[in-house]
């Protein structure tokens, strides 16, 4: 298992947003969290790589394990959390730089200086994340001058440059249009067999097309997990038949 989810209870202040998350995802695979609106999907997420500590006022109890780790232990350097767990955010938010430094920004900051072994990495991800063919021309062109799809294969591209070892995304397609979903989701689909992937999705059949399990989250509880296709085909709790039938939601 690559995260073990143990007894996880999680407050913002007096709000408990997470209540008793108990859950194990397996590597190199594609897990999907669904539910409504407010339900802890994306607290949850934020939780893997320690994001929800740059939040005032959040307190976590239970524990989440890494390869057996404690990610909360007092040796775990979150710089070197976040760079193992890497994050693509629901908006395309590249920085206001080239393609180029935007890949190379993240091994830069991890010490790489050299420059054949800089473009080997721009390279590597941007053809990782299905983006080279479209902006091998215009690596020094700004990134924002790229379309609303391709600023997101950029983003996971900027991802993939320091080489992480799980990818978390957080509703990845949300703001993009169908064509650049459809290529999204071809390249999470890739991206499995190197990475462990973690998606929040609001969209039941994206969750269907690319994951292989699924957990079903309503105010703050983990309702069901398992094989995406049992969650999907013969769900054990009413919650979730109600849910992914369209009867809430």
């Amino acid at each position: 298992m690559k995260f073990q989810i143990q007894n996880v209870n999680l407050w913002y202040n007096d709000f408990q947003a997470l209540t008793d998350i108990n859950m194990d995802i397996e590597a190199k695979r594609i897990t999907a969290f669904i539910g409504p609106s407010g339900c802890g999907k994306s607290t949850l997420i934020k939780s893997l790589n320690r994001m929800n500590d740059l939040i005032e006022g959040c307190r976590i109890e239970g524990k989440i394990l890494l390869d057996g780790k404690s990610i909360h232990d007092k040796e775990m350097d979150v710089n070197h959390l976040r760079k193992r767990v890497g994050m693509v955010f629901q908006k395309p938010n590249p920085f206001p730089m080239s393609i180029y430094d935007n890949i190379a920004y993240g091994p830069r900051t991890h010490g790489i200086k050299n420059r054949s072994e800089l473009d080997a990495i721009v390279e590597k991800s941007l053809k990782d994340a299905a983006i080279w063919e479209e902006t091998k021309d215009r690596l020094k062109k700004p990134a924002l001058s790229l379309s609303g799809g391709q600023q997101q294969r950029l983003c996971i591209a900027r991802s993939l440059a320091v080489a992480p070892e799980v990818l978390l995304m957080d509703e990845p397609t949300s703001a993009l249009d169908p064509i650049s979903t459809a290529k999204i989701e071809e390249l999470v689909g890739q991206l499995r067999k190197q990475y462990t992937v973690v998606i929040v999705t609001h969209n039941m059949q994206q969750a269907t097309r690319i994951s292989d399990n699924t957990g079903f989250f309503l105010m703050g509880e983990l309702i069901e997990f398992g094989k995406t296709n049992d969650i999907f085909s013969v769900p054990s709790d009413k919650r979730t038949e109600d849910y992914i039938t369209g009867r809430f939601g």
